[in-house]
């Protein structure tokens, strides 16, 4: 259930930082994994772009994982931005580390030269026309620079499929109402195109050579000792999407969220985190 943050009407990005900045943290295993798995893929790049950079938490994984890179985080947000650079200067790398504000895909015009390695971690959904934006992006990409797709995925999960008290399969069932909320939203993006989510084959439509899927795992198993996470998503959800979900499914929700309740995530000891994202990547060879 991470899709939550997409709805970008009214969004105060000052109060939202905080919670994706903290999400992202919680997920730097994975992201660390797979940077392991793309630095080997795409060696020494002069220049790596963060394409919806957000807070910088992997913008500045990437700085770490291609110390000899020029870093550049792109985002429409400059709250999100401003985050982006303190997080940079305390992490020591503020010296190669710049942003760049705007919409993608337009805005990456704007930079100096074209990149080596453009990093798209769950941003190109927030467009409507995905492989217009695509093919942006293979635009700025330097001859046998790396397109790294991150999308897809399976849904996160934090709780067992009995958790005592109302329906079992509570999590299944909100994946339900989640996904036919993401095809409304992508639906009432401008410029709204549908497309059969196959990756690759429009990675290779971009004129990219696909070279790479791979999915990761973020496995932090129960006890957890982060519950902020799952308490957060599950309030996001019940937030967002609770007017669709029935009144047993909200009461479950609600006395999940309660923290003086014994049963709710803030307290029972079978909480946990799984979630698998994909990665798929491919060369400009012409």
């Amino acid at each position: 259930m991470a899709h939550h943050h997409h709805d970008h009407t009214d969004v105060d990005w000052d109060e939202m930082g905080p919670r994706l900045e903290a999400q992202a943290e919680l997920f730097t295993p994975l992201y660390e994994h797979a940077l392991a798995w793309l630095a080997k893929r795409q060696t020494e790049p002069g220049l790596v772009v963060d394409a919806g950079s957000g807070p910088g938490v992997v913008t500045c994984l990437l700085a770490d994982t291609f110390p000899g890179a020029r870093i550049v985080a792109v985002d429409a947000s400059g709250p999100l931005l401003d985050r982006a650079r303190t997080r940079a200067e305390r992490l020591g790398v503020a010296d190669r580390f710049d942003t760049l504000t705007g919409e993608l895909p337009g805005v990456l015009g704007d930079l100096d030269y074209p990149a080596d390695l453009l990093w798209a971690g769950r941003s190109l959904h927030h467009l409507g026309d995905q492989r217009a934006a695509l093919a942006a992006f293979a635009e700025r990409l330097s001859f046998g620079g790396t397109l790294a797709l991150q999308e897809g995925g399976l849904p996160s999960r934090f709780l067992p499929r009995d958790i005592g008290f109302g329906r079992p399969g509570l999590q299944a069932r909100l994946d339900v109402v989640e996904a036919e909320w993401f095809a409304r939203m992508r639906a009432e993006l401008p410029g709204s195109v549908a497309e059969t989510e196959d990756w690759p084959a429009l990675l290779a439509a971009a004129g990219l050579r696909p070279s790479g899927t791979r999915t990761f795992l973020l496995d932090l198993p129960a006890p957890t000792t982060d519950r902020a996470h799952a308490a957060a998503t599950l309030a996001r959800t019940r937030e967002v999407l609770g007017d669709r979900l029935d009144a047993d499914d909200r009461a479950t929700l609600d006395r999940l969220l309660d923290p003086g309740d014994e049963a709710s995530v803030h307290h029972r000891p079978d909480v946990f985190v799984l979630a698998a994202q994909t990665v798929f990547t491919a060369v400009r060879a012409r």
